[in-house]
Protein backbone atom coordinates (compact mmCIF):
# COMPACT_ATOMS: atom_id res chain seq x y z
CA UNK A 1 0.00 0.00 0.00
CA UNK A 2 1.41 3.41 -1.23
CA UNK A 3 1.58 6.41 1.79
CA UNK A 4 -1.59 8.07 1.99
CA UNK A 5 -0.19 11.75 1.13
CA UNK A 6 -1.80 14.54 3.36
CA UNK A 7 -3.41 17.80 1.45
CA UNK A 8 -1.33 20.70 1.93
CA UNK A 9 -2.86 23.15 4.52
CA UNK A 10 -2.60 27.30 4.24
CA UNK A 11 0.10 28.99 6.58
CA UNK A 12 -0.40 32.37 7.18
CA UNK A 13 3.26 34.06 7.09
CA UNK A 14 4.13 35.63 10.00
CA UNK A 15 3.72 39.29 10.75
CA UNK A 16 7.95 39.54 11.42
CA UNK A 17 8.37 38.28 7.84
CA UNK A 18 5.87 41.42 6.53
CA UNK A 19 8.85 43.87 5.79
CA UNK A 20 6.04 47.07 5.74
CA UNK A 21 4.51 46.16 8.86
CA UNK A 22 7.92 45.41 10.66
CA UNK A 23 8.95 48.98 9.49
CA UNK A 24 6.05 50.67 11.49
CA UNK A 25 6.28 48.13 14.20
CA UNK A 26 10.47 49.35 14.48
CA UNK A 27 9.66 52.76 13.89
CA UNK A 28 7.44 52.90 16.55
CA UNK A 29 9.40 51.29 19.17
CA UNK A 30 11.68 54.28 18.24
CA UNK A 31 9.56 56.82 18.12
CA UNK A 32 7.93 56.26 21.77
CA UNK A 33 10.58 55.73 23.37
CA UNK A 34 11.61 59.17 21.95
CA UNK A 35 7.86 60.17 23.39
CA UNK A 36 8.26 59.01 26.67
CA UNK A 37 11.21 61.57 27.55
CA UNK A 38 9.44 63.85 25.84
CA UNK A 39 6.44 63.96 28.11
CA UNK A 40 8.31 63.67 31.11
CA UNK A 41 10.82 66.57 30.20
CA UNK A 42 7.89 68.91 28.91
CA UNK A 43 6.05 69.05 32.21
CA UNK A 44 9.33 69.53 33.69
CA UNK A 45 10.88 72.41 32.07
CA UNK A 46 7.06 74.46 32.45
CA UNK A 47 7.39 73.81 35.91
CA UNK A 48 11.14 75.55 35.59
CA UNK A 49 10.68 78.30 33.69
CA UNK A 50 7.14 79.43 35.39
CA UNK A 51 7.23 77.58 38.68
CA UNK A 52 3.70 77.17 38.04
CA UNK A 53 1.34 73.79 38.68
CA UNK A 54 -1.77 75.65 36.37
CA UNK A 55 0.90 76.74 33.64
CA UNK A 56 1.67 72.58 33.81
CA UNK A 57 -2.10 71.26 33.87
CA UNK A 58 -2.82 73.95 30.81
CA UNK A 59 -0.26 71.89 28.86
CA UNK A 60 -1.48 68.74 29.69
CA UNK A 61 -4.67 70.86 28.31
CA UNK A 62 -3.28 71.66 24.87
CA UNK A 63 -2.30 68.00 24.40
CA UNK A 64 -5.43 66.97 24.88
CA UNK A 65 -7.61 69.22 22.59
CA UNK A 66 -6.39 67.98 19.16
CA UNK A 67 -8.36 65.03 19.71
CA UNK A 68 -11.51 66.74 20.53
CA UNK A 69 -11.46 69.73 17.94
CA UNK A 70 -9.77 67.87 14.95
CA UNK A 71 -10.72 64.57 15.29
CA UNK A 72 -12.98 64.28 12.67
CA UNK A 73 -11.49 66.47 10.39
CA UNK A 74 -8.31 64.34 10.72
CA UNK A 75 -10.38 61.40 9.85
CA UNK A 76 -11.59 62.86 6.56
CA UNK A 77 -7.79 63.66 5.38
CA UNK A 78 -7.05 60.11 5.78
CA UNK A 79 -9.71 58.62 4.14
CA UNK A 80 -8.74 61.30 1.03
CA UNK A 81 -5.58 60.75 1.19
CA UNK A 82 -2.52 58.55 0.80
CA UNK A 83 -2.14 57.43 4.30
CA UNK A 84 1.56 56.95 4.30
CA UNK A 85 1.72 60.14 3.08
CA UNK A 86 0.02 61.57 5.85
CA UNK A 87 2.14 59.49 8.10
CA UNK A 88 4.89 61.19 6.20
CA UNK A 89 4.03 64.76 6.52
CA UNK A 90 2.62 64.25 10.40
CA UNK A 91 6.28 63.49 11.00
CA UNK A 92 7.95 66.11 9.02
CA UNK A 93 5.50 68.38 10.76
CA UNK A 94 6.68 66.65 14.39
CA UNK A 95 10.50 67.01 13.44
CA UNK A 96 9.83 71.15 12.45
CA UNK A 97 8.34 72.11 15.41
CA UNK A 98 10.72 69.93 18.00
CA UNK A 99 13.43 71.39 15.86
CA UNK A 100 11.85 74.93 16.61
CA UNK A 101 11.77 73.80 20.26
CA UNK A 102 15.02 72.32 20.77
CA UNK A 103 16.61 75.70 19.07
CA UNK A 104 14.98 78.21 21.56
CA UNK A 105 16.64 75.98 24.07
CA UNK A 106 20.55 76.13 23.12
CA UNK A 107 19.57 79.50 22.18
CA UNK A 108 17.74 80.15 25.53
CA UNK A 109 14.96 82.10 23.81
CA UNK A 110 12.45 79.39 25.15
CA UNK A 111 9.10 80.66 26.86
CA UNK A 112 5.98 78.98 28.46
CA UNK A 113 3.82 80.02 25.23
CA UNK A 114 6.82 78.85 23.01
CA UNK A 115 5.94 74.91 24.46
CA UNK A 116 2.02 75.62 24.27
CA UNK A 117 2.12 76.17 20.37
CA UNK A 118 4.71 74.15 19.52
CA UNK A 119 3.21 71.49 21.46
CA UNK A 120 -0.23 71.88 19.95
CA UNK A 121 1.56 71.23 16.47
CA UNK A 122 3.29 67.65 18.05
CA UNK A 123 -0.21 66.84 19.73
CA UNK A 124 -2.21 67.51 16.46
CA UNK A 125 0.44 66.12 14.27
CA UNK A 126 0.93 62.77 16.05
CA UNK A 127 -3.06 62.39 16.43
CA UNK A 128 -3.17 62.59 12.74
CA UNK A 129 -0.32 60.27 12.50
CA UNK A 130 -2.08 57.91 14.82
CA UNK A 131 -5.42 57.83 12.83
CA UNK A 132 -3.22 56.98 9.86
CA UNK A 133 -1.12 54.50 11.03
CA UNK A 134 -4.72 52.61 12.80
CA UNK A 135 -6.24 53.17 9.33
CA UNK A 136 -3.21 51.61 7.34
CA UNK A 137 -3.08 48.40 9.58
CA UNK A 138 -5.83 46.63 7.54
CA UNK A 139 -3.72 47.69 4.59
CA UNK A 140 -0.64 46.38 5.49
CA UNK A 141 -1.75 42.58 6.76
CA UNK A 142 -4.68 40.05 6.51
CA UNK A 143 -7.76 40.11 8.35
CA UNK A 144 -6.23 36.91 10.28
CA UNK A 145 -3.69 39.01 11.06
CA UNK A 146 -5.41 41.80 12.36
CA UNK A 147 -5.49 40.81 16.59
CA UNK A 148 -2.29 39.50 16.54
CA UNK A 149 -0.54 43.28 15.11
CA UNK A 150 -2.44 45.18 16.89
CA UNK A 151 -1.14 42.95 19.98
CA UNK A 152 1.84 43.82 19.02
CA UNK A 153 1.61 47.01 18.38
CA UNK A 154 0.35 47.74 21.59
CA UNK A 155 2.80 45.61 23.51
CA UNK A 156 5.27 48.42 22.12
CA UNK A 157 3.34 51.14 24.05
CA UNK A 158 2.93 49.23 26.66
CA UNK A 159 6.56 48.08 26.77
CA UNK A 160 7.81 51.59 26.42
CA UNK A 161 5.68 53.37 28.81
CA UNK A 162 6.82 51.09 31.46
CA UNK A 163 10.25 51.35 31.06
CA UNK A 164 10.59 54.77 29.29
CA UNK A 165 10.16 57.16 32.18
CA UNK A 166 12.92 55.41 34.16
CA UNK A 167 15.17 55.79 31.22
CA UNK A 168 14.21 59.55 30.73
CA UNK A 169 14.76 60.76 34.10
CA UNK A 170 18.35 59.70 34.06
CA UNK A 171 18.52 61.51 31.05
CA UNK A 172 17.73 64.33 32.03
CA UNK A 173 19.15 64.55 35.37
CA UNK A 174 22.45 63.74 33.83
CA UNK A 175 22.34 66.13 30.81
CA UNK A 176 20.26 69.29 30.09
CA UNK A 177 16.60 69.35 28.55
CA UNK A 178 18.15 70.56 25.31
CA UNK A 179 20.22 67.11 24.76
CA UNK A 180 16.34 65.50 26.03
CA UNK A 181 14.52 67.10 23.59
CA UNK A 182 16.84 66.34 20.53
CA UNK A 183 16.91 62.50 21.46
CA UNK A 184 13.41 62.66 20.70
CA UNK A 185 14.30 64.89 17.54
CA UNK A 186 16.61 61.81 16.79
CA UNK A 187 14.15 59.45 16.88
CA UNK A 188 11.27 61.20 14.66
CA UNK A 189 13.71 61.29 12.00
CA UNK A 190 14.50 57.89 12.40
CA UNK A 191 10.52 57.20 11.95
CA UNK A 192 10.58 59.70 9.21
CA UNK A 193 13.30 57.09 7.35
CA UNK A 194 11.13 54.18 8.19
CA UNK A 195 7.95 55.10 6.75
CA UNK A 196 9.63 55.96 3.30
CA UNK A 197 9.82 52.18 2.67
CA UNK A 198 6.52 51.21 3.94
CA UNK A 199 4.27 50.73 1.43
CA UNK A 200 0.60 51.23 1.80
CA UNK A 201 -2.06 51.05 -1.24
CA UNK A 202 -4.28 54.06 -1.96
CA UNK A 203 -7.40 53.89 -0.55
CA UNK A 204 -10.79 52.67 -3.05
CA UNK A 205 -13.27 55.11 -2.64
CA UNK A 206 -16.19 54.17 -3.44
CA UNK A 207 -17.65 57.21 -5.12
CA UNK A 208 -15.58 59.55 -7.78
CA UNK A 209 -17.20 63.05 -7.01
CA UNK A 210 -15.76 65.64 -5.24
CA UNK A 211 -17.67 65.87 -1.65
CA UNK A 212 -17.77 68.52 1.28
CA UNK A 213 -15.43 68.15 4.20
CA UNK A 214 -18.86 68.32 6.16
CA UNK A 215 -20.33 65.54 4.10
CA UNK A 216 -17.58 63.62 4.44
CA UNK A 217 -17.94 64.31 8.35
CA UNK A 218 -21.71 62.97 7.93
CA UNK A 219 -20.73 59.63 6.23
CA UNK A 220 -18.52 58.90 9.17
CA UNK A 221 -21.12 59.40 11.26
CA UNK A 222 -23.42 57.64 9.67
CA UNK A 223 -21.37 54.79 9.35
CA UNK A 224 -20.00 54.95 12.79
CA UNK A 225 -23.99 54.97 14.48
CA UNK A 226 -25.66 52.99 12.11
CA UNK A 227 -22.63 49.76 12.18
CA UNK A 228 -24.37 47.89 15.28
CA UNK A 229 -21.74 45.65 15.51
CA UNK A 230 -18.86 48.93 16.14
CA UNK A 231 -21.42 51.11 17.91
CA UNK A 232 -22.07 48.82 20.87
CA UNK A 233 -18.12 48.44 21.82
CA UNK A 234 -17.71 52.32 21.49
CA UNK A 235 -20.54 53.16 23.62
CA UNK A 236 -19.52 50.81 26.12
CA UNK A 237 -15.89 52.34 25.77
CA UNK A 238 -17.34 55.76 26.20
CA UNK A 239 -18.85 54.56 29.90
CA UNK A 240 -15.98 52.83 30.83
CA UNK A 241 -13.72 55.69 30.25
CA UNK A 242 -16.09 57.86 32.70
CA UNK A 243 -15.88 54.84 35.21
CA UNK A 244 -11.81 54.89 34.77
CA UNK A 245 -11.22 58.76 34.67
CA UNK A 246 -13.43 58.80 38.05
CA UNK A 247 -10.58 56.89 39.38
CA UNK A 248 -7.83 58.18 37.81
CA UNK A 249 -8.63 61.19 38.92
CA UNK A 250 -8.15 61.26 42.94
CA UNK A 251 -5.60 57.85 42.60
CA UNK A 252 -2.74 59.62 43.35
CA UNK A 253 -3.94 61.75 45.72
CA UNK A 254 -5.62 58.71 48.17
CA UNK A 255 -2.34 56.77 47.62
CA UNK A 256 0.08 59.92 49.01
CA UNK A 257 -2.36 61.58 51.22
CA UNK A 258 -4.93 58.96 53.10
CA UNK A 259 -2.72 55.75 51.97
CA UNK A 260 0.85 57.92 53.24
CA UNK A 261 2.74 55.97 50.41
CA UNK A 262 5.91 57.54 49.37
CA UNK A 263 6.42 58.80 45.80
CA UNK A 264 8.86 55.51 45.40
CA UNK A 265 6.16 53.13 45.98
CA UNK A 266 4.07 54.98 44.05
CA UNK A 267 6.44 54.56 40.89
CA UNK A 268 6.08 50.77 41.93
CA UNK A 269 1.75 50.67 42.10
CA UNK A 270 2.14 52.13 38.81
CA UNK A 271 4.70 50.16 37.25
CA UNK A 272 2.44 47.28 38.73
CA UNK A 273 0.30 48.14 35.91
CA UNK A 274 2.44 48.53 33.28
CA UNK A 275 3.21 44.82 33.81
CA UNK A 276 -0.89 43.51 33.88
CA UNK A 277 -0.71 45.76 30.33
CA UNK A 278 2.58 43.74 28.93
CA UNK A 279 0.32 40.18 30.00
CA UNK A 280 -2.26 41.42 28.46
CA UNK A 281 -0.76 42.20 24.89
CA UNK A 282 1.15 38.36 25.17
CA UNK A 283 -2.10 36.74 25.90
CA UNK A 284 -5.04 38.16 23.95
CA UNK A 285 -3.97 36.62 20.51
CA UNK A 286 -4.04 33.35 22.13
CA UNK A 287 -7.01 33.92 23.86
CA UNK A 288 -8.34 35.20 20.63
CA UNK A 289 -7.83 31.36 19.04
CA UNK A 290 -10.32 29.76 21.49
CA UNK A 291 -13.22 32.35 22.34
CA UNK A 292 -14.85 34.99 20.59
CA UNK A 293 -14.23 38.59 20.90
CA UNK A 294 -17.72 39.54 22.17
CA UNK A 295 -17.40 37.26 25.22
CA UNK A 296 -13.38 38.24 25.58
CA UNK A 297 -14.85 41.75 25.69
CA UNK A 298 -17.11 41.12 28.52
CA UNK A 299 -14.69 38.89 30.01
CA UNK A 300 -12.19 41.86 30.23
CA UNK A 301 -15.17 44.07 31.65
CA UNK A 302 -15.77 41.66 34.48
CA UNK A 303 -11.74 41.37 35.27
CA UNK A 304 -11.94 45.07 35.36
CA UNK A 305 -14.63 45.07 38.11
CA UNK A 306 -13.04 42.42 40.34
CA UNK A 307 -9.80 45.51 40.22
CA UNK A 308 -12.22 48.10 41.11
CA UNK A 309 -13.43 45.71 44.38
CA UNK A 310 -9.56 44.91 45.03
CA UNK A 311 -9.24 49.09 45.50
CA UNK A 312 -12.40 49.38 46.94
CA UNK A 313 -10.55 47.49 50.37
CA UNK A 314 -7.14 48.80 49.40
CA UNK A 315 -5.52 49.81 52.86
CA UNK A 316 -2.00 49.78 51.29
CA UNK A 317 0.30 51.19 48.45
CA UNK A 318 0.90 47.04 47.20
CA UNK A 319 -2.96 46.71 46.94
CA UNK A 320 -3.22 49.16 44.58
CA UNK A 321 -0.84 47.96 42.98
CA UNK A 322 -2.28 44.97 42.33
CA UNK A 323 -5.62 46.36 41.66
CA UNK A 324 -3.97 48.41 38.26
CA UNK A 325 -2.26 45.23 37.20
CA UNK A 326 -5.77 44.02 36.77
CA UNK A 327 -7.15 46.66 35.39
CA UNK A 328 -4.37 47.08 32.93
CA UNK A 329 -4.41 43.33 31.77
CA UNK A 330 -8.43 43.52 30.75
CA UNK A 331 -8.15 46.77 29.57
CA UNK A 332 -5.04 46.10 27.19
CA UNK A 333 -6.92 43.25 25.78
CA UNK A 334 -10.43 44.82 25.45
CA UNK A 335 -8.41 47.46 23.26
CA UNK A 336 -7.47 45.21 21.21
CA UNK A 337 -10.38 43.62 20.67
CA UNK A 338 -11.88 47.40 19.91
CA UNK A 339 -9.04 48.13 17.73
CA UNK A 340 -9.40 45.15 15.49
CA UNK A 341 -13.12 45.20 15.01
CA UNK A 342 -13.42 48.61 14.29
CA UNK A 343 -10.42 47.71 11.45
CA UNK A 344 -12.72 44.76 10.31
CA UNK A 345 -16.04 45.78 10.50
CA UNK A 346 -15.56 49.15 8.86
CA UNK A 347 -15.25 49.38 5.30
CA UNK A 348 -11.13 50.75 4.93
CA UNK A 349 -12.92 54.56 2.95
CA UNK A 350 -14.34 55.06 6.09
CA UNK A 351 -12.03 54.11 8.72
CA UNK A 352 -10.14 57.37 9.29
CA UNK A 353 -13.54 59.27 10.04
CA UNK A 354 -14.96 56.00 12.08
CA UNK A 355 -11.66 56.29 14.03
CA UNK A 356 -11.99 60.21 14.52
CA UNK A 357 -15.64 59.98 15.37
CA UNK A 358 -15.23 57.34 17.73
CA UNK A 359 -11.82 58.35 19.25
CA UNK A 360 -13.34 61.99 20.05
CA UNK A 361 -16.67 60.80 21.62
CA UNK A 362 -14.55 58.44 24.22
CA UNK A 363 -12.05 61.29 24.93
CA UNK A 364 -15.11 63.43 25.87
CA UNK A 365 -15.73 61.42 28.88
CA UNK A 366 -12.34 62.00 30.31
CA UNK A 367 -12.50 65.42 31.23
CA UNK A 368 -15.81 64.95 32.33
CA UNK A 369 -14.67 62.20 35.48
CA UNK A 370 -11.89 63.71 36.27
CA UNK A 371 -13.97 66.97 37.19
CA UNK A 372 -16.27 65.02 39.18
CA UNK A 373 -13.15 63.30 40.85
CA UNK A 374 -11.93 66.19 41.75
CA UNK A 375 -15.26 67.72 43.07
CA UNK A 376 -16.01 64.57 44.95
CA UNK A 377 -12.51 64.18 47.02
CA UNK A 378 -13.52 67.74 48.39
CA UNK A 379 -16.51 66.45 50.07
CA UNK A 380 -16.71 62.81 50.11
CA UNK A 381 -14.77 59.84 51.10
CA UNK A 382 -12.89 58.57 47.94
CA UNK A 383 -13.75 54.78 48.61
CA UNK A 384 -17.49 55.97 47.84
CA UNK A 385 -16.12 56.64 44.60
CA UNK A 386 -14.36 53.55 43.89
CA UNK A 387 -17.67 51.71 44.48
CA UNK A 388 -19.57 54.45 42.31
CA UNK A 389 -16.86 53.62 39.41
CA UNK A 390 -17.74 49.76 40.07
CA UNK A 391 -21.20 50.17 40.17
CA UNK A 392 -21.17 51.84 36.66
CA UNK A 393 -18.94 48.96 35.39
CA UNK A 394 -21.21 46.17 36.67
CA UNK A 395 -24.22 47.65 34.70
CA UNK A 396 -22.00 47.65 31.32
CA UNK A 397 -20.85 44.56 31.94
CA UNK A 398 -24.92 43.21 32.11
CA UNK A 399 -25.38 45.12 29.17
CA UNK A 400 -22.75 44.06 27.01
CA UNK A 401 -23.79 40.06 27.88
CA UNK A 402 -27.13 40.95 26.90
CA UNK A 403 -26.45 42.50 23.63
CA UNK A 404 -25.74 40.81 20.13
CA UNK A 405 -21.99 42.23 20.65
CA UNK A 406 -21.53 39.50 22.55
CA UNK A 407 -22.06 36.86 20.04
CA UNK A 408 -19.14 38.01 17.40
CA UNK A 409 -16.99 35.85 17.19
Amino acid sequence: MGERKLAPTFQEPSLWKNKHFMFLWIGKVISNFGFQIYVIALPLLIYELSKSALAMSMMRAVDFLPNIFIGMLAGVMVDRFNRKRIMKYAVIMQIIALSAVVLLIFSNEIAVWHLYIFGFILSTSGYAFGNSQHSSIPQLVSKEQLTAANAKLTFVDTFVSMIGPGVAGIIIAFYSFGISFSFYLICLVVLLVLILFIQVPPVQRKQEKQTSVWEDMKEGIQELFGNKTLLTPTVITIFSNLSASLVVGVLIFYAADILNASEKEIGFMFSFGAVGGLIGTLVITRLRKKMGRGRIYAWCLLIEIISLMVLIFANTWWLIGLSLLIRSFSVIMSNVVYFTIRQEFTPNHLLGRVSGTSSMLMKLALPLGLFIAGLWAEFLPIPLLFIFSTLIMTVLYIVIKRSAFFLVE
